[in-house]
């Protein structure tokens, strides 16, 4: 059976030479877990039969996929929680590929079954599968996953995938207590076939996304590397200045008061009750839409654009962030805000911190100095970037 129809280059005008009003679609299908990591900003627990009630039907999700197609759409980040512990998971997967889209899957792999496997390598999916890694040994993966037996799940999942050639990349947190087994996880990476190197590990946290479970977020919150620790981790790789020149040439500067400068909004995120969000992690109730009551298409050309011209009116924001030259280097958005404190526009102190040391390591910044001071920024960055191809 055909999943894409082929087109010859003549015949590919299927949306007569517009741009498609959706390239990319996420889908997290359960915020459902079968791990419950430490570190997890959205996990909740995998037999919560509220939470399965209330999940998304998958005809539901078909009709998603669906209208997203009829915009355009060409590929679909399939997400959780754990995406593969709902029982459609394999229709859903099909219907995304017989609608001619590619699915990124997000994974931990433990529930990769060899009939999973082997559907992945009968019918790729069109993207490098993406399995989440949280040590190189039971006690300490198990420690991170919060979950007795997981490396053993894990480890037999990511060896079906291994032994049906199913092309895949690891990704993972950076734990303080797993320190010691960086450097075999980076030669663990290097052999896997579809990698080169391991991908830049996650470090600076997210907090709970939907700010319902307070410890939980002062926990993850102490996991968080220190500034100085986030820069001296960069800074292993040897092409970090190069990457970081490169970038704040194209990407730094003050942006002023509007809030969002990032690319939410131009897609969409639909989470697993069927709000549709400007991003994954932004899931204030009075910046999503319910999928049930608007159609895909009004949410990304009515409500969406309105949104993405929210101005900041946070005194703190206006004297700060929307002066700040280092707006690149910092993960300060509407999203942070809101897990940390409920408010679309108060400066995260912790993500302003990690952006001033990312700063003052590549010289944009004196030690007592400060982003939102700095008049001369351009002059800086291009001495930065001279300096850059000076070194080469």
């Amino acid at each position: 059976m055909s999943y894409v129809k082929r087109y010859k280059p003549h015949e590919f005008n299927i949306l007569n030479g517009k741009r498609p009003l959706l390239g990319q679609i996420d889908i997290e299908l359960t915020e459902r877990c079968n791990n419950n990591c430490i570190h997890c900003c959205v996990n909740q627990p995998e037999d919560d039969a509220d939470l399965i009630r209330r999940e998304m039907s998958t005809d539901f999700i078909k009709g998603i996929l669906n209208e997203a197609a009829a915009l355009g759409c060409l590929s679909v980040r399939l997400t959780g929680g754990e995406p593969l512990l709902r029982e459609d998971f394999v229709t859903l997967y099909l219907f995304a590929r017989r609608l001619g889209m590619k699915v990124i899957l997000f994974t931990n792999a433990r529930l990769v079954t060899q009939e999973i496997a082997e559907l992945l390598a009968r019918i790729p999916p069109g993207h490098l599968v993406e399995v989440s890694v949280y040590g190189m040994s039971p006690d300490s993966y198990d420690r991170v996953a919060g979950s007795s037996g997981a490396f053993v799940g894990f480890r037999r999942g990511v060896d079906f995938l291994l032994q049906y050639k199913v092309p895949f990349i690891i990704k993972g947190p950076k734990i303080p207590f797993q320190q010691e087994e960086q450097d075999e996880l980076e030669a663990w990476a290097v052999s896997i076939p579809s990698m080169g190197k391991i991908r830049s590990s996650s470090m600076n946290f997210d907090l709970r996304h939907r700010r319902d479970d307070f410890a939980k977020s002062l926990r993850i919150a102490k996991l968080r590397a220190t500034p100085e620790e986030s820069v001296a981790f960069l800074a292993r790789d040897p092409s970090f200045f190069k990457g970081m020149a490169e970038f704040c040439s194209k990407f730094i500067g003050p942006p002023g008061d509007k809030l969002f400068v990032c690319g939410a909004g131009h897609g969409t995120c639909i989470d697993a009750y069927g709000k549709a969000q400007l991003c994954l992690p932004l899931r204030d109730s009075e910046s999503v839409v319910d999928l049930r009551r608007v159609s895909l298409k009004s949410a990304l050309q009515e409500f969406f654009p309105v949104m993405r011209e929210l101005r900041a009116t946070n005194p703190d924001y206006l004297r700060r962030c929307a002066r700040c030259f280092l707006r690149g280097l910092c993960d300060q958005c509407p999203a942070k805000s809101w897990a940390e404190y409920g408010t679309l526009d108060t400066p995260v102190e912790y993500f302003c911190d990690v952006a001033h040391a990312k700063a003052r390591y590549l010289g944009l910044l004196g030690e007592k100095e400060y982003g939102w001071e700095v008049k001369e920024w351009r002059e800086r960055v291009a001495q930065l970037v001279a300096a850059q191809v000076a070194a080469v």
